[in-house]
């Protein structure tokens, strides 16, 4: 069973918490991609779409969605987005693409959060993946000195602009072993923007592919 199958299982579950009249927040990145190719199955149930990314919002409109302002709906009812790592206490690393900061806006200003994601991204402790963080470029050699204190070794992301029109940062070397405490650590930073750690607001559900199952994970 291949990841990419594993992923598109995740997001075809996740279709069942789409309730009637939902205002519906999409992710970023390849299962997200999954979930917008068969969102079609509950369109139906749709009231509203906010995306958190340029390349999320092309696709939603190639698929014949119209998508709105965050600003423009209010409170989204559900938030549906992937992972780079994620623990048993659905506590989160995401901005492998770059997203991270639209991605936290809308999963804080929703009432659920769902993460999707295939086995292999469910891990015990945060920090294999190297951490991304949105930096103002001014802030750039700031940042990554107060990073270092921190323990981590932070690298530029080359050619690579956020939507927002920032740096990515992404950060080596970290055990996160307290994730909402580096997650308010590294926000408190001068010039950072936010940083990839989802884990003062953590997903209320995890939806894992693991070959043909379904694995499901409520927040404690």
């Amino acid at each position: 069973m291949n990841n990419d199958h594993e992923k598109e299982n995740a997001a075809i579950a996740s279709l069942n918490y789409v309730t009637e009249d939902c205002i519906l927040g999409i992710g970023t990145g390849s299962t997200v991609n999954y979930l917008i190719d068969h969102l079609d199955r509950v369109k139906h149930k749709i009231k509203s779409i906010v995306s958190s990314s340029i390349d999320s919002t092309k696709r939603l409109k190639n698929a014949g969605f119209i998508v709105d302002e965050l600003s423009s709906v209010g409170k989204p009812n559900l938030y549906i987005d992937g992972a780079d790592e994620v623990t048993n206490h659905l506590h989160m690393i995401k901005g492998g693409g770059g997203a991270l900061t639209r991605e936290k806006i809308i999963a804080n200003a929703s009432e659920k959060i769902i993460c999707i994601a295939h086995n292999s991204k469910l891990v015990d402790i945060l920090g294999r993946f190297p951490l991304p963080i949105e930096v103002i470029p001014m802030a750039k050699s700031f940042v990554a000195r107060e990073i270092a204190i921190l323990g981590g070794q932070a690298e530029l992301r080359h050619g690579f602009v956020t939507d927002n029109g920032n740096i990515i940062l992404d950060v080596h070397n970290l055990k996160i072993l307290n994730p909402p405490e580096l997650e308010k650590r590294i926000n408190n930073i001068a010039g950072v923007v936010t940083n990839g750690i989802f884990s003062l607001r953590p997903a209320d559900l995890l939806i894992i592919g693991h070959g043909e199952e379904i694995k499901v994970y409520k927040k404690e």
